[in-house]
C-alpha cells in the first residue's frame, strides 16, 4: 500500500512537472564605485559591485502540450474558428499608430534637445565661475562632474531617440 502511495505521488509531481515549468527572477541593486545605482538580474553585472536583492518574482509557464491543448479546446475543434475571431489590425490602424509614435518621439526629441540646451548653458555658467575656495583644480571638476554627466545623458538620450525614428522610417 504505502508503495502504491509513493509511486502514485512521484507520477503525479512528475506529470505536474511536464505541465509547467517556474522560472524564478531575481533583481538586484548594485552600486558602482562612484554611487551610481544599477538594477539588474544577470550575475555578471554584478561583480565589483556591491548589491541587495530588491524582489524575487516566481513566473511559471505552461508546458507546449498544455498549451497545445487549450488552443485546440479553445477552437473547439472546428479548424481554427477562434483564431479568426480574433481581432485584426488593418492598414489604415497600423499607420495611424506610427503616425501617433512618429509624433510622440518627435514631441521627446523636441525636449531632450531643450533640455540639452539648458543642461550646455548651465555647464558653461559654472565654468566660468570660479570661487576663492576652489584653488584647487580638481574641486572645480568635482564641482563640474554632474552638469558634464547630465549634459551626456542628454546627448545619449538624443541619439536613441533618432534611432527609433530612424527605425520608425523604415
Amino acid at each position: 500500500m504505502y508503495r502504491a502511495w509513493v509511486l502514485a505521488s512521484a507520477f503525479l509531481g512528475c506529470s505536474l512537472a511536464l505541465e509547467a515549468r517556474a522560472q524564478a527572477t531575481e533583481i538586484y541593486k548594485c552600486t558602482d564605485a562612484s554611487g551610481r545605482p544599477l538594477y539588474t538580474s544577470d550575475k555578471r553585472d554584478m561583480a565589483g559591485k556591491k548589491c541587495e536583492l530588491v524582489s524575487r518574482q516566481v513566473n511559471v509557464m505552461p508546458s507546449q502540450g498544455a498549451t497545445q491543448g487549450a488552443t485546440q479546446s479553445s477552437r473547439g475543434g472546428r479548424g481554427g474558428e477562434g483564431a479568426a475571431a480574433f481581432p485584426r489590425e488593418s492598414s489604415d490602424q497600423r499607420a495611424s499608430a506610427k503616425d501617433r509614435q512618429r509624433e510622440i518621439l518627435q514631441k521627446e526629441l523636441a525636449t531632450e534637445q531643450d533640455a540639452l540646451a539648458r543642461a550646455r548653458q548651465e555647464l558653461a555658467q559654472a565654468e566660468s565661475i570660479r570661487s576663492g575656495d576652489e584653488r584647487n583644480y580638481a574641486r572645480v571638476l568635482e564641482r563640474l562632474q554632474p552638469l558634464k554627466d547630465s549634459v551626456e545623458t542628454h546627448e545619449k538620450n538624443i541619439q536613441a531617440l533618432q534611432r527609433e525614428l530612424g527605425n520608425l522610417n523604415r
